[in-house]
C-alpha cells in the first residue's frame, strides 16, 4: 500500500472517495489537465500520483467512425 501525504488525504476528504479510484475515472472523463485542475494540484503532481499508485496512462487515437474496444478493463 501507498503511504499518502497530507495533500493526498485532503483530495480524497474532499472528494469522498480513494485516490486509487478517482484519478482514472477524472483522468478518463476530464483528461490529465482539467482533472488537475478540478482536483486543485499541478500537473505534474497529478502524474506524480499516477505514477506512485501504478495507474497507466495511455493516449488512443481514433479516426471519425471508430470506437475503442476494451480487452481486460484496458482501452486498446
Amino acid at each position: 500500500m501507498t503511504k499518502k501525504t497530507k495533500l493526498m488525504t485532503k483530495v480524497e476528504e474532499r472528494f469522498q472517495r480513494p485516490l486509487e479510484s478517482l484519478l482514472p475515472e477524472m483522468v478518463n472523463e476530464l483528461g490529465l489537465s482539467a482533472a488537475a485542475d478540478k482536483l486543485g494540484i499541478s500537473k505534474a503532481t497529478l502524474g506524480y500520483w499516477l505514477l506512485k499508485f501504478g495507474i497507466d496512462v495511455r493516449r488512443v487515437a481514433l479516426a471519425p467512425g471508430e470506437s475503442k474496444v476494451l480487452r481486460n478493463n484496458r482501452s486498446v
